[in-house]
């Protein structure tokens, strides 16, 4: 007896749709076909260790099971419950009526539970556009799965729990999620605060002007001066995610396996800080079966590299790309996926391997040429793509000990709100371009034009400064972002000023 139940492969943080086929017949033996891995291979003994402990038989005659479409190939053991649901199926044990109007995904364990599965967000998603009525899965993804509306999602514990619904013995509720209250009531849910930072207005202020343009920023300064406690609180202050982004967002950590239990909908901007040992594959995506990495994990977020000279070259090069293009793809021999990776990168470094260099005490105790090697490490087409260099120096102790309270996040998010939505009219016209950041060359000469007093001073800090070409664009970018928190129409000189101050590392001298 021929029996189709219905799943789905995750491709990048897409779903395409599979149809198991289970045929059983008079002979013995059983047989997977329709390119599955060996994780599928071996789903024989968990699909009949689980029926057995159900209560069900296992049937003694031949089994075919095929996935198709044939030529995709099938990874994970996520199809476990739909083969099992289908054997039964097949061999009349599980009314097949209603098989036909829902998908189905689970890993089996031996005992019938089911384990948690990765991507069922997008799984979701694909099931509402095919026109199905509704999902089954495991109960600890039914909240993330929940979120999509018109579309019943059914989080079960057992094999025998979907088998007693399709054979109308016990019809569970399924799972509710209001997902504009959930996103309304944690989107500002932050652990950290502004407020908690002593002294250190003027790096605030960068990193206030970093949050406003969506600007690259990296932090150089000796140990212990606050370089990732200022970082660690920069997601606090952009603005909040909309229902879009916090959607993308919660897919692409869906299908990465990074979703709790009780988490539903994503509703804050992710914060990443890989270690300085993570791999290329790592930071970008990609294995054997591909996942996405870190820059994926952050996107709509901050991606935070903390020590950034002690990274790999070969990691920190494989960025150039995504950061301009603000994706990475993946390739292989016979398909590639594209995984979104549009993130703030906020660095930090010592200022030379004691770390001690420009310290207004310490004496740097680094050899001649020392400094200079130490931030060589880091490429000059790598270091075009940060648009703010800010020196960060130590908190004197009459700031540490003040009892004055510094200001809150809220406060300075508002100021990055307002300023964005100035950058939402700007850009309006132009697609993927959101914030002042992410003009290209042609954008930046039509938008942001100073006048004879502005190019005068540009001129003079380029000479006087040693500041290098690339420094160019960067600064009026940043002079643009500075003028929209001044709710600003024309770039003033005052902003320019203030922008050419964000570039300690082009400065020639500066590292002796």
């Amino acid at each position: 007896m021929l029996v189709k139940t219905f799943g789905s492969a995750v491709y990048g943080i897409e779903a395409i749709g599979i149809t198991i086929e289970v045929n059983i017949s008079p002979g013995t033996k059983y047989y997977m076909v329709g390119l599955p891995d060996n994780a599928v291979k071996e789903s024989l003994h968990r699909v009949e260790s689980a029926i057995q402990s159900a209560g069900f038989r296992m049937p003694r005659q031949k089994i075919v099971v095929n996935l198709a479409p044939a030529d995709i190939r099938k990874e994970g053991s996520a199809y476990d419950l739909a083969i099992a649901i289908g054997i039964l199926a097949a061999s009349c044990q599980v009314n097949q009526e209603q098989l036909e109007d829902y998908l189905i995904m689970g890993e089996l364990s031996l005992d019938g539970s089911l384990q948690g599965i990765k991507g069922a967000l997008p799984i979701a998603i694909q099931g509402r556009k095919e026109g199905f009525k509704g999902l089954f899965l495991p109960q600890q993804n039914a909240r993330e799965a929940a979120i999509v509306s018109d579309f019943d999602v059914y989080g079960i514990r057992s094999l025998k729990e979907l088998a007693d619904f399709f054979n109308q013995k016990h019809i569970p509720e399924p799972i509710v999620i209001d997902t504009r209250q959930e996103f309304l009531t944690n989107i500002n849910a932050y652990d950290n605060d502004f407020a908690d930072v002593k002294g250190q207005e003027n790096i605030k202020r960068a990193l206030e002007i970093a949050a406003a343009g969506g600007h690259n920023v990296i932090l150089i300064g000796p140990p212990g001066a606050g370089k990732t406690m200022l970082a660690k609180r920069l997601s606090t202050i952009l603005p909040p995610l909309n229902l879009h982004e916090a959607l993308e967002t919660t897919k692409i950590h869906s299908v990465a396996g990074k979703m709790a239990a009780a988490d539903s909908l994503m509703t804050v901007r992710p914060f990443r800080s890989p270690h300085h040992t993570v791999s290329d594959v790592a930071l970008v995506g990609g294995g054997i079966h591909p996942q996405p990495g870190e820059i994926s994990l952050a996107h709509n977020g901050v991606l935070f590299l903390d020590e950034l000279p002690e990274f790999k070259r070969t990691v920190l090069e494989v960025m150039r790309q995504p950061l301009e293009e603000r994706r990475v793809t993946i390739s292989r021999a016979k398909f590639s996926v594209d995984y979104p990776a549009s993130f703030m990168l906020v660095a930090s470094m010592n200022p030379c391997p004691c770390g001690f260099y420009n310290h207004p005490e310490k004496e740097c105790i680094c050899g001649p040429g020392l400094v200079q090697k130490y931030l060589s490490r880091i490429s000059g087409p790598l270091l075009d793509r940060i648009d703010l260099h800010v020196e960060v120096t130590p908190v004197n102790f009459n700031e540490l000990s003040s009892e004055k309270a510094g200001e809150k996040s809220e406060l300075i998010r508002k100021r990055v709100i307002l300023a964005r939505e100035i950058q939402q009219e700007r850009f309006q016209t132009k697609a993927e371009v959101y914030c002042n950041a992410q003009m290209n060359p042609q954008t930046v000469r039509n938008l942001c034009k100073i006048d004879t007093a502005g190019q005068t001073l540009l001129k003079q800090a380029m000479e006087k400064l040693g500041l290098s070409a690339r420094a160019y664009d960067r600064i009026l970018k940043v002079a643009r972002t500075i003028a929209d928190l001044a709710e600003s129409d024309e770039i003033e000189i005052a902003h320019l000023a203030e922008a050419i101050h964000y570039r300690s590392l082009d400065r020639e001298g500066w590292a002796g």
